[in-house]
């Protein structure tokens, strides 16, 4: 009986491991390419739309949103089929966005208009517009809903709009160029990554204001090619993982001393990072080489990169 239970306890296990599957957006191909983490191997594509960008997972837990900057929509993609459902417009060239707490809305990066656009997300109707930075690019709302940071590449600025009045309240300066930001789970923290700068700056959302700047560096390589976009966070707040760029490596950071720890050589110019659900993977998307890299968590060790679509720009892992 005991061997029994221990095999469908590991044949459950099996499965959920096999589950976890890489959605990664290509620029160049206009599609998503799937790549198993278990098999460590592509398991299908998906065509989308034009220069498929940014994603992120509707609050409902059950679509996929795929901003694509030439066709100024969000490809909305059911999880459960992997088929599109319908179309949302999003303005021209939009970079990133964010959903708002309840999903109803989205806060969408507007880069030629130098602005945040509230749109809704079922109709694609625009409900707001609020002037920020030149080149607006990342996209945040805080757990509460209550405020959205927006990052500005040209300002050097993250903007923070407040949700209910959909006013802007303050800009605080950060390094240069920031890219991607990602709370810290108690939302206290936002950290910012800036690609130019080689650092991550932190804020304090009770403050709005920076607190501290981490500084990124990595032996034998210049500063310059130090080129941090992407980063993700662990649940118990004690590791974030910050991509590295032109210097083709993924970081770990010891959140509690605000330290770089550990670096990992994965693909050319490392974009972005996901973390998967069970958080042993993550997975780094490499612009210049045209594959994703998988990394072991626990022994910070890459274990494979996997070929996908030209110029993959970001990867969301779905159990």
């Amino acid at each position: 009986m005991k061997k029994t239970l221990l095999a469908s306890l590991l044949a459950l296990s099996g499965l959920a491991a096999s589950a976890q599957t890489a959605w990664v957006s290509s620029e160049k191909d206009h599609a998503l390419t799937l790549v198993d983490l278990k098999t460590q191997a592509v398991a299908g594509v998906i065509n989308t739309c034009k220069r498929p960008r940014h994603m992120q997972v509707a609050p409902d837990g059950k679509r996929l949103f795929v901003a694509c900057t030439e066709s100024g929509q969000a490809d909305v993609i059911d999880i459960a089929s992997r088929k599109s459902v319908g179309r949302v417009a999003l303005g021209d060239e939009p970079e990133a966005f964010d959903f708002s707490k309840d999903g109803k809305a989205l806060y969408v990066s507007a880069e030629d208009e130098g602005a945040l656009v509230t749109i809704d997300a079922a109709s694609g109707k625009t409900l707001a517009s609020v002037p920020v930075g030149k080149e607006p690019e990342g996209v945040k709302t805080s757990p509460d809903g209550k405020l959205v940071f927006v990052t500005s590449e040209v300002a050097n600025m993250v903007h923070v709009v407040d949700t209910a009045s959909g006013k802007l309240l303050k800009n605080i300066p950060a390094g240069k160029r920031p890219r991607r930001m990602v709370f810290t789970p108690d939302g206290a923290q936002l950290w910012v990554s800036n690609e130019l700068d080689a650092s991550v700056s932190i804020i304090s959302v009770k403050d709005l204001a920076v607190v501290h700047t981490i500084k990124l560096a990595l032996k034998g390589a210049r500063a310059e090619d130090i080129t941090p976009v992407g980063l993700a966070m662990t649940r118990d707040g004690k590791t974030a993982f910050v991509s590295m760029g032109r210097a083709n490596h993924v970081g770990f950071i010891d959140v509690d001393s605000r330290q770089l720890t550990k670096t990992v050589l994965v693909g050319k110019r490392a974009w972005h990072v996901a973390l998967s659900p069970d958080e042993t993977r993550l997975v780094v998307s490499n612009g210049l080489s045209d594959d994703v890299t998988i990394v072991d968590v626990a022994s910070a060790k890459a274990l494979k990169s996997v070929p996908v679509g030209r110029v993959p720009y970001m990867a969301v892992v779905l159990n």
